[in-house]
């Protein structure tokens, strides 16, 4: 295909990348800097803030048969204008320049976390979770308000899908695990709740592998219009993996543990205080946070592997082995 990857320098957007590349696939990579190992592989880099209203975007699209749009701004703290520019205002300029190109297929990377209303989602389908009526903070309720406007232009001209990757982790993530092993380091990471919760996690290969499928899936008819959940077959006991992560890194395992609501009200008390100050960054705890690290949630895949083919290449302990030795690699 000749693709297009928005956030293709970013952790899952490369790995896309790759793949695409590693099949014989024509690839055109948009993001807000260069990125000289992906442009290595083959693919041609264009810089561009999809925040900014600029018009020339479906010239970047020019003979594209094919978008993803990984792009995105993750984060669970920050204003409203920030999070809808990017995630929301963002996407709809994606949306135009597809329809203005011509491009026949859209891939959206959406997140479970548009679902989340702060209970336990166990084994559940998309159809067993709507969009909340309200969200704790601007991320999920700004892929919510993409991923409904991804799905609504749904057409014979422009066939669309979103993916909801849950939690993905692996090599070169820089992000979940590396923040988890920081906060275990200062002694600042507590098991929160009963430590029993399972959750569906995402091994960046098995992520990117989906996105490929569901394009191909929409090039034969398949999936368009509607959203999947993605993540490794299994669910993990999220406490017990981290646990056995930190054990192959020869680092102590976590034990102390706070209860949900306690965590909820210091996070309630620290959200207060960033707000009240201004303070930079995000607060240690906020009640979103507390209620994922405390809640399961993991879903029923068979929606994408009907659909879209979702045919996940790597194993959990394959997964687990070559992130180990990523971490290792980096951190020690």
């Amino acid at each position: 295909m000749n693709a297009v990857v928005t956030g293709g320098g970013g952790f899952l957007g490369r790995r896309v990348v790759e793949l695409l590349r590693e099949r014989g696939d024509e690839v055109v990579v948009v993001g807000r800097s260069d990125y000289p190992e992906v442009a290595a592989t083959g693919a041609r880099c264009v810089r561009w803030d999809l925040a900014e209203d600029r018009l020339g975007l479906a010239e970047v699209f020019a003979g594209a048969d094919t978008v993803f749009h990984v792009a995105a701004l993750p984060g669970v703290w920050g204003g409203k204008e920030r999070y809808w520019g990017v995630n929301v205002h963002g996407t709809q300029r994606v949306i135009d320049a597809c329809r203005d190109a011509g491009v026949g297929r859209l891939v959206y990377t959406g997140s479970p976390s548009c679902t989340f209303d702060g209970r336990h989602h166990e084994g559940v389908s998309e159809r067993d979770c709507p969009y909340p009526e309200r969200f704790e903070c601007h991320y999920p309720a700004s892929k919510a308000e993409a991923e409904r406007r991804v799905l609504a232009a749904n057409a014979d001209q422009l066939a669309t899908v979103s993916l909801r990757p849950h939690l993905i982790y692996g090599p070169r993530d820089p992000h979940l695990l590396p923040r988890v092993l920081d906060r275990h380091a200062s002694g600042r990471l507590r098991i929160v709740g009963d430590g029993l919760n399972r959750v569906g996690v995402t091994y960046v290969d098995n992520a990117a592998w989906a996105h490929l499928q569901a394009a191909d899936a929409l090039a034969h008819g398949s999936c368009a219009g509607n959203a999947y959940f993605v993540t490794d077959p299994e669910p993990v006991a999220i406490w017990a993996w981290l646990n056995t992560i930190l054990d192959r890194l020869g680092r102590a395992p976590l034990t102390r543990r706070v209860p949900l609501g306690a965590a909820r009200a210091v996070g309630a008390a620290l959200e207060g205080i960033w707000w009240a100050f201004s303070l930079s960054g995000e607060p240690p705890m906020t009640r979103f946070v507390a209620s994922q690290l405390a809640t399961s949630h993991h879903y029923d895949l068979s929606g994408a592997v009907g659909d879209c083919g979702y045919a996940p290449p790597v194993s959990a302990e394959q997964a687990l082995e070559r992130t180990v030795a990523d971490l290792r690699a980096r951190f020690g």
